[in-house]
C-alpha cells in the first residue's frame, strides 16, 4: 500500500507542474504533452479531473488559459492549413 501512496504524491505533483508550465508559457495541452513526454489524455485528466481535487486555485487559473486555448483553436488550425498550402503550391 506505501507505494500506492507515492506514485499519488507523484500524479498530484505532474499535475502542479502542468499546471505551472501551461500557465506561465501560454501552452496548449499538446505542448505540454510533448515536454513532459506523455500522452494528451494523461495531460487533460491530470489538470481537469485530479487537479480540481487538490488545489482548485491552480486548477482554475489553467483553466483560464485552456479556455482561452480552446477559443483560439479554429484560427491555429486555419493558419496551419494555409501553410501548408501554400508550401504545396510554391514552385521550387
Amino acid at each position: 500500500m506505501r507505494g500506492v501512496l507515492f506514485l499519488k504524491g507523484i500524479i498530484e505533483e505532474r499535475a502542479c507542474d502542468l499546471a505551472v508550465y501551461i500557465i506561465e508559457n501560454k501552452a496548449t495541452v499538446r505542448a505540454a504533452a510533448k515536454k513532459f513526454g506523455i500522452s494528451k489524455s494523461t495531460v487533460h485528466k491530470d489538470l481537469s479531473e485530479r487537479l480540481p481535487a487538490f488545489n482548485r486555485t491552480l486548477y482554475l487559473q489553467v483553466k483560464d488559459v485552456l479556455d482561452e486555448n480552446k477559443a483560439e483553436r479554429h484560427i491555429r488550425g486555419g493558419i496551419a492549413t494555409r501553410e501548408k498550402y501554400r508550401q504545396l503550391h510554391q514552385l521550387p
